[in-house]
């Protein structure tokens, strides 16, 4: 069971029971496995009704270990299988009846030898079309116009590298917020010239004869690629004068 009842309070936990977490300490938790995790996030995840914390007479939340382990199910699966919303809570809430569930399958295609048909998993490198548009809960005719602004574009073969699943959850966000697509090209453009920037750095590594500096050259990207996200991040906040936990 991931939620049980404490003193009839249900999942809900009172804020006077002991072990209870503050949002930020369920944070620095969470990102132990989940380095993106945000507060925003689980506010998110709280408003669409996939946990419920308990609340203090002053309106704080307060999170029990019950919540806490809900809440990695839930990043678990968006991340490892791309489900969307919707299906994580009927999974989330079959497992609390105590019912035997599968985690739904992403796409199908025939055995080559056998002819039968087996699950097609979710690579850590790539995502097919349908299981994009599942992830972030949009249609056809949303993606083609998060394409058209360069927000997400197809690998050669049409399916998508699986960050795609990120961005296209954070597009999502950001438009219930009232930002639209045409307002994330300058976003787009920001990214396109820091990963510009790496790329000259790291290119003459990439172009070298011995294999181990090649590899060399990717781990250096990805070190020069996660100091660029936090300068972003941080100049952002300085420019709106705001602090980010």
């Amino acid at each position: 069971m991931l939620r049980t009842p404490s003193g009839g309070a249900g999942h809900g936990t009172a804020a006077t029971d002991s072990g209870l977490m503050s949002i930020g300490a369920v944070l620095a938790t969470l990102r132990a496995e989940f380095p993106e995790v945000t507060i925003s996030k689980i506010r998110f995840l709280e408003s669409e009704g996939l946990i419920e914390p308990g609340r203090t007479p002053s309106g704080y939340r307060k999170f029990s270990t019950q919540d806490v382990e809900r809440l990695g199910h839930v990043l678990r699966m968006q991340r490892d299988h791309y489900l969307p919303l919707r299906v994580i809570r009927e999974h989330l809430d079959a497992m609390e009846r105590g019912e035997a569930v599968q985690l739904p399958v992403v796409g199908r295609q025939r055995d080559g030898e056998s002819g039968a048909p087996f699950v097609e998993e979710p690579t850590a490198a790539r995502i097919g079309r349908d299981a994009l548009l599942a992830a972030a809960e949009i249609d056809e005719q949303v993606l083609k116009e998060w394409e058209s602004y360069g927000l997400i574009a197809p690998l050669e073969d049409g399916a998508y590298d699986a960050e795609a699943a990120t961005v296209a959850s954070l597009v999502a966000e950001l438009g219930r917020f009232g930002i639209e697509p045409r307002h994330l090209r300058v976003m787009k453009a920001a990214a396109d010239r820091e990963a510009g920037l790496v790329d000259q750095v790291v290119a003459p590594l990439r172009r070298h004869r011995n294999p181990q500096t090649r590899v060399h050259a990717e781990a250096r990207a990805k070190e020069l690629a996660s100091l660029t996200v936090k300068l972003h991040a941080a100049l952002v906040q300085t420019a709106l004068g705001v602090r980010l936990p």
